[in-house]
Parts: C-alpha cells; sequence; structure tokens
C-alpha cells in the first residue's frame, strides 16, 4: 500500500514586472578593511603608524584604526601612514603598496580610487639578540692550534707547504 502524499508546501513569490537596477552601499568602514588587508600583505610593510595625537586617541578607543584614512570626494581618495622595514627601499615599498591598494579597492568595490597618498611614519629596526663578547688577541696567540677550529693543524698535502 503506498504511502499517502504530503501536500507540497509551495508558494509563489511576488517578482516584479520589469527587472530594476539595484545600488550597493560600500561604507569608509569597509573599504578601510580592505585597504588594511592590501597594506600588511605588502612586501616591506611592517605595520601601520598613528597620525598625530588625536587620531591616536581615538585609534586606542576603536573609533578608527591608526594609519588609514578613506575619504569619499568626487572619488575615493586613501591616505595612508606606515612603518617599513629598515634596509629596504622606500620607494620600492611605496610602489607596491599603491599598487596593492588600488587592486584590492577595484576588485572589492568595482571603482577606481583617485588618489592614494603614502606617508611613511618610519622604518622599524628589528631587534637581534647582541653578539658574545671578542676574544682577546692574546687569547688567540697562546692558544692551543688544536682547539682552534679555524687553524689547520697539518699541512694540507699538495701545497706549498709541503
Amino acid at each position: 500500500m503506498p504511502a499517502p502524499s504530503t501536500p507540497l508546501l509551495e508558494a509563489a513569490l511576488p517578482s516584479p514586472a520589469r527587472p530594476e537596477a539595484g545600488k550597493s552601499l560600500v561604507t569608509r568602514r569597509a573599504i578601510r578593511q580592505v585597504v588594511r588587508a592590501a597594506v600588511s600583505s605588502s612586501y616591506g610593510v611592517t605595520g601601520l603608524s598613528d597620525d598625530g595625537v588625536r587620531q591616536g586617541l581615538l585609534a586606542r578607543f576603536g573609533v578608527r584604526p591608526p594609519g588609514v584614512l578613506v575619504r569619499f570626494g568626487g572619488g575615493i581618495e586613501v591616505e595612508l601612514r606606515i612603518l617599513v622595514a629598515a634596509g629596504v627601499p622606500i620607494a620600492e615599498v611605496a610602489r607596491q603598496v599603491d599598487s596593492a591598494v588600488r587592486y584590492s579597492v577595484r576588485r572589492a568595490t568595482e571603482r577606481e580610487i583617485e588618489r592614494v597618498t603614502i606617508y611613511v611614519g618610519g622604518l622599524r629596526f628589528e631587534a637581534a639578540p647582541m653578539p658574545g663578547p671578542l676574544p682577546a688577541a692574546a687569547e688567540l696567540d697562546g692558544a692551543d692550534p688544536a682547539a682552534d677550529p679555524g687553524v689547520a693543524v697539518e699541512p694540507i698535502p699538495g701545497s706549498d707547504g709541503t
């Protein structure tokens, strides 16, 4: 005996007579997040710097992240304050950041950036451990040659010393 069929629950959704063009809204916060991701993945950038006492306080309270300012005028304008690793060409880092920011925003919003302004807020030096003290010259002269791995104990066969 077949099981009783359950009634299908279908509802006809109203559809517009003609398709309407939609709008998308992109906030400054969304663009700042896209820009921060692009900057943080760029070669030579070690971080974003605060741009003044007032902006630093706003960043600490979470109102605005440090180093990124987005303006909407005639187009999208982005202002960045970055920290660069010491020993890296600053001009190359700036070109890389500019390219990454423009590409990321274009891909996310399908709009071009009118202007990207990049300020280098400083250089960041990576802390390296301090080297140990060097041995004194007198210690090296009186040392046993066999104990010093940098001195050959036996002459190499076939060299001038044999």
